[in-house]
């Protein structure tokens, strides 16, 4: 029998698919993706089918979509997942023997919740309290190594209003998230044990706030980035919802010098990644079963980056839907493909089983049979955001070259040849000869046959709502028990 591999999921939070430089990149500088890239398979065509932080990352823990999980945004809490799914991926790896260790971001509900880490260490972006901060395992090696800083509120950068101004991290790159978050992950590395190992390394960023630290800050020149991909006025406007998520964050008139000086911040933060990449790579390399370990990395979702004029993410436009991923096993795979079949980050649960000796795939595709040409790739791939009848539910088909939205608010269509038009500036849904026709039919079938409260099909057609404008809100984000504007000092 094979030796199990050891097997090493690396993602990040809101990291676009096009910011890879070995994947046609120019604009950014990835020498160590670039090396994972070499190293194995490049999926071309990944996605998550919930384009939003919590949904997304349960996926990847049960290998069920949300339709399952019952996540389907940040906003509407899931129950029962674990009941509802199986045990999540560490605790279905600790079972097969693996030692498992998870670091960084998770993004569960509750934030504490136990995912079968035998070490588990989190580093979240907000904290609702003062206690809850100081118990942060990054905060705590923070306010150990760096006392100077204990006055922070927020330790990886301003939020609220300043949540899409450039800016730069309030640590130095030695006392950051990643730092801390990479030391981990050597250690446990290199931490001697018979046992092979799944770890879970998750950075915070390039998630806004967009603050890389010195010199990442300034690596890339504004005035050398490209203006956002801007299409028809129509098409950009159709998801009323990301008028209401740019105002949200105060960026709801972001002009194009600021959009420019956003994107190079978040090359930087993007390029100190890679260098926190770089350092596990060397670490994998310089051991002798390094042809036996399997390195996944991927995102959860990406960002607009004020394409279509939005920002943010939750929406099924390529910049927030698309997701980079990589997967490497030398002993296994070989080096340097690429995949173009459509592939999901529910994949990844699959991903893992196999290659630990017995495929489950629950609702995922056979990941590693596609990369190695052993099954064939899924025909359609289907997402959804948003609670079923209610106007914030949305949905996506990808088949071949094309890609189908339908929005329940105004019950309105986009259709788009990626081919033809990668930067989705026209819509293509009332034109003849297109396969709006079937591959709405296929949207009905997939969302008929889910366990919904309310249904998001009517008979045989999309249950639409009659079009709203969603009330334009402001989301405050303080942390340390700070809950609004005009609020005293707090103590240290």
């Amino acid at each position: 029998m094979a030796t199990p591999p050891h097997i090493l999921f690396v993602m990040t939070d809101q990291q676009r698919f096009d910011t890879i430089a070995a994947l046609g990149a120019a604009h950014v500088r990835t020498p160590n993706l670039d090396r994972l890239v070499a190293r194995g398979v490049a999926l071309t065509n990944a996605y998550t089918t919930c384009p939003v932080c919590v949904p997304a990352r349960y996926s990847i823990m049960t290998g069920c979509e949300p339709s399952k999980t019952s996540w389907l945004s940040n906003w509407a809490p899931g129950d029962r997942v674990s009941e509802r799914c199986g045990p999540y991926l560490a605790q279905t790896l600790a079972a097969r023997g693996y030692r498992t260790w998870g670091l960084g971001k998770f993004h569960t509900e509750p934030r504490h919740e136990p995912l079968g880490f035998q070490t588990h260490e989190y580093s979240e972006e907000l904290w609702p309290t003062e206690a809850e901060f100081l118990g942060d395992d990054y905060v705590k090696w923070l306010r150990a190594h760096g006392p100077d800083f204990a006055h922070l509120e927020q330790v990886h950068g301003e939020r609220s209003d300043m949540y899409y101004v450039p800016q730069t991290r309030p640590v130095p790159a030695r006392l950051s998230v990643e730092a801390w978050l990479t030391g981990r992950a050597l250690e446990e590395i290199n931490r001697p044990d018979s046992r092979p190992y799944f770890g879970f390394v998750s950075f915070v960023t390039p998630h806004p706030p967009i603050a890389p630290p010195v010199p990442y800050n300034r690596m890339f020149d504004p005035d050398a980035m490209t203006d956002p991909v801007l299409g028809d006025p129509v098409v950009d406007a159709a998801d009323d919802y990301l008028g209401w998520m740019n105002h949200a964050v105060w960026a709801e008139d972001i002009p194009a010098p600021q959009a420019r000086q956003l994107r190079a911040r978040y090359f930087g933060s993007i390029a100190y990644i890679d260098a926190c990449i770089g350092q596990l790579l060397d670490a994998v390399e310089a051991r002798p079963d390094a042809a036996n370990t399997l390195i996944c990395f991927y995102s959860d979702h990406g960002d607009h980056m004020g394409d279509h004029g939005a920002w943010q993410k939750e929406s099924f436009f390529e910049a927030a839907c698309r997701v980079p991923m990589l997967v490497s096993w030398p002993a296994r795979i070989p080096a340097g493909g690429r995949s173009s079949g459509l592939a999901a980050l529910t994949d990844l649960f699959g991903l893992a089983t196999s290659a630990s000796g017995t495929p489950e795939l629950r609702d995922g595709h056979d990941l590693l049979g596609m990369i190695r040409h052993e099954t064939s790739a899924r025909e359609h791939l289907v997402g959804m955001f948003g609670t079923p009848g209610t106007r914030h539910f949305k949905c996506m088909v990808r088949h071949g070259d094309w890609k189908y939205i339908w929005l329940a608010n105004g019950g309105r269509e986009l259709l788009f040849n990626l081919r033809d038009d990668p930067g989705e500036t026209r819509n293509r849904a009332d034109d003849a000869d297109t396969p709006v026709a079937k591959l709405r039919r296929e949207a009905v079938r997939v969302l008929a046959s889910r366990d919904f409260t309310r249904p998001a099909t009517s008979g045989d057609a999309l249950a639409a709502l009659s079009f709203a404008p969603f009330p334009r809100t402001r989301i405050k984000q303080f942390a340390r028990g700070v809950t609004d504007f005009g609020q005293g000092p707090i103590s240290t």
